[in-house]
């Protein structure tokens, strides 16, 4: 009974993990967020044969602005993804800070039930942040972008923490040709199927994840097997795991087994598991499922015959799912002790004595966002016309929590650092949890659709089936 729970809690924590991945819930119940039909086209209406070029003429770096420069937050407050929206705003707010000098006019600790906006001053220009709340509701999230757009006639937008509702924010972007930089939100679809010129990001997408975790996993086994979920987001998981862990030295000894979203008896899928033969089993699925499944793989004795893997989540959940993995080792997307360097060292001093804890597992996403925002300004010399913006974003580097951030111009993927590390202890009350292993930069695929492969240029190309 304790190798079952350890391995129940295991696949607890990646559901939540794969929320904030997953499309956007409908209103309707469901064990999990499916995708909601986007307000607005999240495709450009023409086809773009190529990134964006370079300006004729490089403004000279710096920031100036003749007026205020106006930016758009959307996150999860209070929502069923509010533990993370809670990352985003104070991260991106301390990233701000640390680009500026100086706190905000909301003090140095910015409360959201006190206030919803927030004035930098970076290099005398004068840039206001505007922070809604969207509940990581579609509908709710068209609803404010119009208002901060109409309304506020902000220049930039950030956001959101669905997936789901970040399809919606894409194509409200897209329409008004408004910069949109994405965090935390993971889904490929993102910057694959959905891409548009206008959509940036400072997440990683699920294939970086894949990577990642196959770098490790494949040092220790070599043969898989995987069941996810049959529908959109389990189809492109399970490709990207595939690829990931073939490419690091593995093999998928079965085809990937795929189960009906509703399914509440999983013999005859775990019977497919065990009779594979394969050394681990990968599981992607975001939802109440994973109860069955985990009954059905102890009955066909799947949990006695083969290893689960599977990534480390953030700082309040390790203790409670993880607190008899201890000694393992695992991919992770960020964890404050991993990253030494300027920025992220500013982030550890001031989180914890402002918010009470340290950084968690999205904070680095907001933080880089903040900074990916000041630094395309200054390579515009305060030029928030969006086709300027687009053209200073892609190709762009600059220097975050996470070490250096490339943005591929080809399909404007965030390429950064991701970390192995070794679980120690559940028990640090600073969440100092881990033994650094490794750090990793996962380059996945250019997964655009099919239409827009010559954006691709010479990126391997990888266009998911679902993803």
């Amino acid at each position: 009974m304790k190798a079952l729970r350890t391995i129940v809690f295991l696949l607890v924590a990646l559901a939540l993990i794969l929320a904030a991945c997953a499309p956007a819930a409908t209103p309707e119940p469901a064990p999990v967020e499916e995708p909601a039909a986007p307000a607005e086209p999240a495709a450009p209406a023409e086809e773009p044969a190529a990134p964006a070029e370079e300006p004729a003429e490089e403004p000279a770096a710096g920031l100036s602005c003749e007026g205020a420069i106006k930016v758009g937050l959307i996150t999860d407050v209070t929502g069923s993804l509010a533990i993370y929206g809670a990352h985003i705003v104070r991260s991106f707010m301390l990233g701000m800070e640390y680009v500026a000098g100086a706190p905000g006019s909301a003090g140095e600790k910015f409360d959201f039930a006190a206030t919803q906006e927030n004035t930098f001053m970076v290099e005398g220009c004068e840039i206001q942040v505007f922070v809604r709340d969207d509940g990581s509701n579609p509908e709710n999230t068209a609803t404010i972008a119009r208002e901060l757009i109409d309304v506020q006639k902000v220049n930039i937008l950030v956001g959101t923490v669905s997936s789901g509702a970040t399809a919606t924010l894409q194509g409200i972007a897209f329409e008004n040709k408004i910069p949109l930089i994405v965090a935390p939100a993971a889904a490929n679809d993102i910057t694959g199927v959905n891409f548009n010129e206008y959509t940036f990001r400072t997440s990683r997408n699920n294939y970086q994840d894949a990577i990642n975790e196959c770098q490790y996993l494949t040092k220790q086994y070599k043969t898989f097997v995987q069941i996810a979920p049959d529908y959109a987001f389990g189809v492109g998981s399970a490709a990207a795991f595939r690829d990931a862990c073939t490419l690091a030295g593995g093999s998928f000894v079965a085809d990937d087994i795929f189960a009906p979203l509703d399914t509440t008896d999983f013999t005859p899928y775990m019977e497919q598991v065990y009779n594979s033969g394969a050394e681990a089993y990968i599981v992607s699925w975001a939802g109440g499922g994973f109860v069955p499944l985990m009954q059905a793989a102890v009955d066909q004795g799947v949990t006695e015959s083969m290893a689960l893997g599977a990534t480390f989540i953030d700082n309040v959940l390790m203790p409670i799912w993880y607190g008899n993995a201890i000694g393992s080792t695992n991919g992770i997307i960020y964890h404050y002790s991993a990253p030494k360097n300027p920025a992220n060292d500013f982030l550890v001093a001031n989180t914890k004595p402002r918010y009470g804890v340290n950084p968690d597992l999205f904070d680095g996403d907001g933080m880089n966002a903040a900074i990916m925002l000041v630094e395309a300004l200054r390579l515009t010399n305060g030029n928030t016309d969006g086709p300027t913006m687009v053209a200073a974003m892609e190709g762009m580097t600059f220097e975050g929590p996470k070490g250096t951030v490339y943005i591929r111009p080809e399909d404007h993927v965030a390429i950064q650092d991701m970390y192995i590390l070794k679980l120690l202890n559940v028990t640090d009350p600073d969440a100092n949890f881990y033994e650094y292993v490794d750090t990793t930069r996962p380059e996945p695929p250019c997964l655009l659709p099919e239409n827009l492969k010559d954006r691709c240029g010479d990126l391997p190309y990888g266009n998911l089936s679902g993803n």
